[in-house]
């Protein structure tokens, strides 16, 4: 008896099972979520919170952020940060904190979007419409600096055509 008869029927029933158990993971439970979401809830996850979320008082005189847009073709801008009173250190991050050290974080309409080690980030393809851009100082840990309680930060406003 050929061998190709017994491979093709146990391919399609091994096929069949994954498929339904791929597909009772990504049913929708009762909350509306598939069941995959459910047994990875990303809130659990740091994303934006954590060390993010801490604020760090800056030690020594504030630095002074300020941040500049130079076109890059019709959608995208490329993102100058300018900073007094601050070094980026690339190669400390996620290690201790260095006062007045550390990187930038920027975010997109109040979506994190990358983290800079240097002065320059390309903001590439944005969409059409207004966004805020918001440049926020973070220390090698992650945590933000802040000057009397209020985080190192500087936005601007762009608007794409």
């Amino acid at each position: 008896m050929p061998r190709y008869p017994v491979v093709l029927l146990i391919g399609t029933l091994f096929g069949t099972g994954f498929g339904f158990l791929l597909g009772a993971a990504t049913a929708p439970g009762p909350d509306g979520r598939n069941t995959m979401d459910a047994a990875h809830d990303h809130a659990a996850h740091d994303h934006d919170g954590g060390a993010h979320a801490t604020l760090r008082a800056f030690d020594g005189p504030a630095p002074d952020l300020t941040l500049r847009l130079y076109p890059d073709g019709d959608q995208s801008r490329n993102l100058h940060i300018g900073v007094t009173g601050f070094t980026f250190d690339p190669e400390g991050v996620n290690g201790a904190h260095v006062p007045g050290h550390g990187h930038a974080h920027v975010y997109l309409n109040g979506v994190k979007q990358a983290r800079a080690y240097g002065p320059w980030v390309q903001l590439h393809a944005l969409p059409r419409g207004t966004h805020a851009i918001r440049v926020t100082l973070n220390a090698n840990d992650h945590s933000q600096y802040a000057i009397s309680g209020q985080p190192v930060e500087a936005t601007v406003n762009l608007r794409i055509d």
